[in-house]
């Protein structure tokens, strides 16, 4: 669809209200109908003035910077006239912006997506806009006109990427620049019309350190787990959905020295590695229209193993590419991280061994075996009912006298105190004493503090 179709569409669109959520004046302004409504007609005085053909110029633009700025010009013009003389300056504003976002970005998106405090935004059809913020959902003051709309915001999101959206092909998985990960279902999929949803991934939280300034985890455990990297200990992260398991990896992942090569395995790229020198970034890729040219996870472990990789990083195991990583653990490339879904580590190590399967055609003990000797730890991270994310359970994964795989939890979370607790002291930190990885008095403050905790 052509950029001037889509403002044709837009602008039919204009013609009937706009869906809005009701919602109370806030703060002394108008209501939230009576704004989408002014909104309409902003959009409609703009069009006539400038002309069809040149809003769909400017909509295009490569240089939405220089348009957004040529627009505002225009919309200012018409706010300070005729049906807009009478509002105030907050709503002048808050107006100007919608349009511009709805002409040169993504619509209602935008303010969210440009909202550093916002991690999660969810469209659910035209009527339903909400967004993720500290953990916990909240409505969006302004929602989508139409299907339509929804569908051109979504278009311009896949547009750079060669990417099909309709009804033929109604299940989406994308990034934007910025890395954010986009979903997006249509109809006949999405009975109540497109659904969107964005993850976006902030660059505020990159460190362990910053992690335990939010209070996601003590200090002490922060240091137990950089241990564990820098010893190149294997280690899998897992929880639900939206706990922190990809924060925690980009955490974990600065902890690998500089020295050594790491190679990102990824479904959408989504882990940084800005202050990296020596980092190999593979994506995933599906097929294209033609139905040819798909690259799975599975295949890029293997190619992984070909390019020197002294650390291997794949951002979750979700299928048989499973079998493929605990073998890279298993022949030399320790140190090695993942994240894969699961609510306990009992159910982490079940899910290992069921994705296991679909790879390879092995024995349930066979499978245990290979994730008994490649997996050191397992480290949980969940989101508590409040929003707040943590880092919980440390556990190390051995191997049965009989068979299996043993968990022992070297650092537990309470969840009704909020606190941790601490089991053991795992054997790599000997290790590193005698190896001379670790600082001796570095050592022996951390083990006085855990003798006293």
């Amino acid at each position: 669809m052509s950029v001037l179709q889509m403002v044709r569409e837009q602008e039919a669109a204009l013609v009937s209200p706009a869906s809005v959520r009701e919602e109370p004046p806030q703060g002394g302004l108008r209501g939230t109908r009576e704004l989408m409504d002014l909104k309409e007609r902003l959009k409609r005085e703009l069009v006539r003035r400038l002309g069809l053909e040149v809003v769909a110029s400017m909509a295009s633009s490569a240089d939405s910077t220089r348009a957004r700025g040529e627009l505002s010009v225009a919309c200012q013009a018409i706010l300070r006239s005729g049906d807009f003389s009478t509002l105030g300056p907050h709503e002048r504003g808050e107006l100007e912006g919608w349009v511009l976002d709805d002409i040169c970005g993504l619509g209602p998106l935008q303010p969210l997506l440009d909202d550093d405090s916002v991690t999660e935004v969810m469209v659910n059809g035209r009527e339903g806009l909400f967004f993720e913020r500290e953990g916990r959902i909240h409505p969006a003051r302004a929602v989508f006109d139409s299907d339509e709309q929804i569908l051109m915001v979504v278009d311009r999101i896949l547009a750079p990427l060669g990417r099909r959206f309709d009804r033929n092909c109604p299940i989406v998985n994308a990034r934007l620049a910025n890395g954010d990960r986009v979903n997006a279902v249509s109809p006949p999929i999405a009975i109540d019309g497109p659904m969107v949803t964005i993850r976006k991934f902030s660059n505020r939280i990159s460190t362990l350190g910053r992690l335990v300034e939010l209070g996601s985890l003590p200090d002490w455990y922060a240091q137990l787990l950089s241990w564990a990297v820098r010893l190149r200990q294997d280690v899998a992260v897992a929880g639900g959905t939206g706990s922190g398991k990809t924060t925690l990896l980009n955490a974990l992942s600065c902890e690998i020295p500089p020295s050594e090569r790491i190679v990102t395995i990824e479904d959408s790229a989504e882990l940084k590695f800005d202050s990296h020198p020596n980092v190999v970034r593979l994506e995933a890729r599906t097929a294209s229209i033609e139905g040819s040219g798909e690259i799975s996870i599975r295949d890029l472990v293997k190619n992984a193993l070909r390019m020197r990789p002294d650390r291997i990083v794949v951002g979750e195991v979700r299928g048989e590419e499973a079998i493929d990583m605990l073998q890279a653990m298993n022949t030399g490339h320790d140190g090695s991280l993942t994240t894969l879904h699961a609510g306990t580590a009992q159910e982490a190590v079940l899910r290992l061994v069921l994705m296991a399967r679909f790879g390879m055609d092995l024995p349930t003990d066979i499978i245990e075996e290979q994730i008994a000797t490649a997996l050191d730890f397992l480290v949980m991270s969940q989101r508590l009912p409040d929003g707040r994310r943590v880092i919980a359970s440390l556990n190390a994964v051995t191997r049965e006298g009989s068979g299996g795989v043993r968990l022992e939890e070297a650092v537990r979370f309470d969840e009704a105190s909020r606190c941790w607790s601490f089991g053991f002291e795992p054997a790599f930190v000997g290790r590193g004493l005698e190896e001379g990885v670790l600082d001796e008095g570095e050592v022996a403050l951390w083990r006085r503090r855990m003798s006293l905790a």
